[in-house]
């Protein structure tokens, strides 16, 4: 996946949430059962859930006996920095200010937030120098 990463889907990406936080190849009944509660899924529609993901090139799939274990193919870093990056491209014209504005604005963030990342960006500039 050297070229642009895709987005996911809202259901692909709960799923790849799962394997990433499991940090270990999972089964796709782990898969399942972490589900449970946020989506109301038959067994038949993760399997076709995780074989779209496999054919993106999101997950590995190695045959363990009959079971299936699965783990990423991306890291999850990889694949925020690529959206973060799309959305800031995509909605707010690269503008890092319209965004703060946007997420503060629609209440996202608060002032206490505002000076995290005040401090963030100092300890940022400080690194640089």
């Amino acid at each position: 996946m050297e070229n642009e990463i895709k987005r996911l889907p809202d259901a692909e990406l709960e799923v790849m949430l799962v394997v990433w936080q499991a940090d270990q190849p999972v089964s796709a009944s782990y898969i399942l059962e972490q589900l449970r509660g946020k989506r109301k899924w038959a067994l038949a529609t993760l399997m076709t859930v995780l074989s779209r993901l496999v054919d993106k090139g999101f997950l590995h799939c190695v045959k363990q006996g009959r079971c299936n274990s699965y783990h990423a193919a991306i890291a999850e870093e990889e694949y925020k920095e690529s959206e973060g990056k799309s959305t800031l491209e995509k909605l707010f014209g690269n503008s890092i200010q319209d965004m703060v504005m946007s997420l503060y604005n629609g209440k996202a963030i608060n002032k206490r937030d505002l000076a995290d990342l005040r401090a963030l960006l100092d300890q940022v500039e400080r690194d640089e120098r």
